[in-house]
């Protein structure tokens, strides 16, 4: 389905709230000056607003035009026929994604977001995968902090055994290594939002490691040493103590569905498994976090501490202001085992100096442009349909590197 003659080749939903904006000024300093592009939301007067802030960041750049649209399947069909791309940061997804999905998948029009709300994404791929492929749509829901750093690293450990060695990769093991960055309004409300509107059993379901996965592994996982599973902490060489990380489970999901997208797990190798953790001091706090973290999702689970909490954070719009947030720092560290080779390793890197959620609006950005303008990728030999930020592949690395995130990958020991 040919979408080039379309009026434009991007338009941003959601432009008005506080990771949409940061998407914005993304895209007006550092994307092409020729992309026809809009914001779009439900508020003209507001949008006016965020245009006449993006002209003052780049006066020589041509505005943004405005559309305005419901949040309804009408408004987003008709929408979504305006553009060859949908970039949406309107959350959360639960509540009002669903449209959004269901008028690009019909449309053949691609579709980027943020989400990091895993049993959602299971059920927009059970009803629009078939259909957004048959369209050609490229279609990667959690193309954010939710599960970019993540997904990617993995990748680059996986292709650097891939081009050193010639072998496969049978565990990547990732570390959340300094996270200095604080939640916004929309991030906190999707959290307590979650347990309102899917049952504990649902949750669950959708947090398994493969389910997101196209195939399931033949092998068992390689069982955790029962000091892991009941302390919640574990030591690895050159990543060093870790412990619980809150995102592990968005994150595990997104990798392993990257993991069968890549001809049904074979080129990731038939035995691959991914974990996520944190970096933590030491084991006595790493023990302390695990028991907190548990304790902590526990309480959330009921609902008077939700309202409570609704009440006490950023409401959804806001977040951290850019003096607050001028020293952010994020920080990944990842090993990848080869399946072969006396267990040879590699390291990776995730880096990036700065807002977590201009990272998040920089990672949506860039992946449209990836998917726009970019060449051959995994996500196009597929044909598309609801894929993953990996299957954009050493394009969307390359992107990545020049809006100046750190990735890397090294063989330890070369």
């Amino acid at each position: 389905m040919s979408t080039n003659d379309r009026q434009y080749e991007l338009v941003l939903l959601g432009a008005t709230g506080y990771t949409g904006k940061l998407c914005a000024e993304h895209i007006t300093q550092c994307l092409p000056t020729d992309l026809r592009w809009a914001v779009a939301g439900r508020n003209h007067k507001k949008l006016a607003a965020v245009v006449e802030e993006l002209k003052s960041l780049n006066p020589n750049r041509e505005p943004p035009a405005i559309e305005i649209a419901e949040l309804n399947e009408e408004d987003l069909d008709s929408l979504a026929k305006k553009t060859q791309l949908l970039v949406t940061s309107v959350g959360p997804y639960m509540f009002y994604g669903e449209p959004a999905v269901k008028a690009c998948a019909n449309n053949g029009t691609h579709y980027v977001d943020c989400t990091g709300e895993t049993p959602w994404v299971r059920d927009m791929i059970q009803k629009y995968h078939d259909t957004a492929k048959a369209n050609g749509t490229i279609m990667i829901p959690q193309c954010g902090i939710d599960s970019v750093p993540a997904d990617i690293t993995a990748w680059v450990l996986v292709e650097c055994l891939r081009r050193k060695l010639s072998v496969a990769t049978a565990e990547v093991i990732l570390s959340l290594h300094v996270m200095n960055t604080r939640p916004s309004g929309g991030t906190l409300l999707t959290v307590f939002s979650l347990f309102d509107n899917y049952s504990l059993k649902s949750i669950g379901s959708a947090l398994k490691p493969f389910s997101l996965s196209p195939v399931q592994p033949d092998s068992p996982a390689r069982p955790m040493p029962w000091t892991t599973k009941l302390l919640g902490i574990r030591t690895v060489p050159d990543l060093g103590v870790l412990t619980d990380n809150p995102q592990a489970a968005p994150d595990t999901t997104i990798v392993h569905r990257s993991w069968g997208l890549y001809d049904g797990g074979r080129y990731y190798g038939p035995r691959f498994r991914f974990s996520a953790w944190m970096r933590a001091r030491n084991a006595f706090t790493g023990v302390l976090w695990h028991f907190a973290l548990s304790i902590g999702m526990t309480l959330l689970v009921l609902p008077p501490v939700r309202w409570l909490l609704k009440k006490l954070v950023f409401q959804p719009g806001d977040g951290p202001s850019k003096e607050a947030s001028k020293h952010d720092y994020l920080e990944y560290r990842a090993i990848g085992v080869a399946d072969e080779e006396q267990g040879r390793r590699a390291g990776a890197e995730f880096k990036y100096q700065g807002n977590g959620y201009y990272l998040t609006g920089l990672l949506m950005a860039e992946a449209a442009m990836v998917i726009l303008r970019g060449g051959e990728n995994q996500a196009r030999k597929m044909g598309g349909g609801i894929v993953t930020p990996a299957t954009l592949g050493e394009e969307y690395v390359e992107r990545l590197l020049g809006a100046k995130v750190g990735i890397s990958a090294r063989l330890i020991d070369e």
